[in-house]
C-alpha cells in the first residue's frame, strides 16, 4: 500500500502592509516634475524614488523605507504630516493615511464643505434642543429650544464652554439629574475626544483652570478614565418647566471632524 506523501506545511500569510501599499501607490503616481524635481535619466519606473520622497518629506531615506516596507509601527503624527505634505496628498488621502497608521491627525485640516454659518442654519431647523461644540467644547451654534433648556449655559456673551458650565456654575448640579456621575463621565469623554490636541495650549489652560477651581474635576481628571462620547438618556430639572428627559445623540460633522452636533430628542413619556 502506497503511503501518501506528507502534506505541505501550512504557511501563515504575511500581514498585509496597507500603509506601505498606499505610500508606494502614491509614490508611483507622482512624476518628478509634479513636485519640482528634475526628470532625470534612466528611470526604471515613472514615479518617484524612495530617496526623493524622503527628501521631500525631510526624513531619512532609511526611515522612509522602513515605513513603506512595514518594518515599523512607531510612526509619529509629525512624520505622517510631513509625508502627507511631501506626497501632495489631498484632504481625503491625508485622513486615510492617518487612519491606516492608527493615529489621530492633530491638525484636522479643513475640507471643502459646509461653512460654520451653514451649520448654524442647520441647527436652527431642528425642532428639538440641538447645539454644536467645537474642539474645545465651546458651544458655537444652538437653536431656540436649546437656549430655553440651557438658559444658564447658553445665555449672555463670551465663550460658552460646556465644562466650565458643568463644573463652575453653582446651579448646574441641581439642574443636571445625577450630576456627580454625569460630570465624571464628561471629563472622561473630554480626555478621549481631545487626545489629539493634548499639547494644545488652549486645552491645557482650560484643564489647569478647571483643576484649580473644581475638586470634582481635578479628581476625575487624575483618575485617567477615558470614554467615548455616547448618547443615552439625559434628564434635567428645569426651574420653570420641571423635569425634562431626552435621548441624546452626538454626531460628528463629516466636513469638520473637530465639531460635534448634539441633538436631544424628548422622551415620549415626558
Amino acid at each position: 500500500m502506497r503511503k501518501r506523501p506528507p502534506s505541505a506545511p501550512v504557511i501563515a500569510a504575511a500581514p498585509q502592509n496597507q500603509l506601505g501599499e498606499f505610500l508606494r501607490a502614491k509614490r508611483d503616481q507622482l512624476r518628478p516634475q509634479d513636485v519640482g524635481l528634475p526628470p532625470g535619466f534612466r528611470r526604471r519606473a515613472p514615479g518617484l524614488r524612495r530617496e526623493e520622497v524622503a527628501t521631500l518629506c525631510h526624513i531619512s531615506p532609511t526611515w522612509y523605507t522602513w515605513i513603506e516596507q512595514g518594518r515599523t509601527q512607531a510612526v509619529s503624527t509629525e512624520t505622517l504630516g510631513a509625508i502627507a505634505t511631501g506626497l501632495h496628498l489631498s484632504h481625503a488621502e491625508r485622513a486615510y493615511l492617518f487612519e491606516l497608521a492608527a493615529r489621530a491627525d492633530p491638525e484636522h485640516p479643513a475640507v471643502a464643505g459646509s461653512a460654520p454659518h451653514q451649520l448654524a442654519d442647520l441647527v436652527k431647523v431642528i425642532r428639538t434642543p440641538a447645539y454644536i461644540l467645537d474642539r474645545h467644547w465651546d458651544a458655537i451654534a444652538w437653536n431656540r429650544p436649546a437656549a430655553l433648556l440651557f438658559d444658564d449655559w447658553l445665555k449672555g456673551t463670551g465663550a460658552r464652554n460646556l465644562l466650565r458650565y458643568v463644573f463652575l456654575n453653582p446651579r448646574a448640579p441641581s439642574f443636571i439629574v445625577n450630576w456627580p456621575e454625569r460630570a465624571q463621565r464628561l471629563v472622561a469623554e473630554y480626555r478621549s475626544d481631545t487626545a489629539a490636541w493634548r499639547d494644545d495650549p488652549v486645552r491645557q489652560a482650560l484643564v489647569d483652570e478647571l483643576r484649580s477651581a473644581s475638586r470634582t474635576f481635578d479628581a476625575a481628571w487624575q483618575s485617567q478614565k477615558v470614554l467615548s462620547r455616547e448618547g443615552g438618556l439625559r434628564a434635567f430639572e428645569h426651574a420653570r418647566s420641571g423635569r425634562r428627559e431626552y435621548e441624546q445623540f452626538t454626531l460628528r460633522v463629516a466636513q469638520h471632524p473637530d465639531l460635534k452636533l448634539t441633538v436631544l430628542v424628548p422622551d415620549e413619556g415626558t
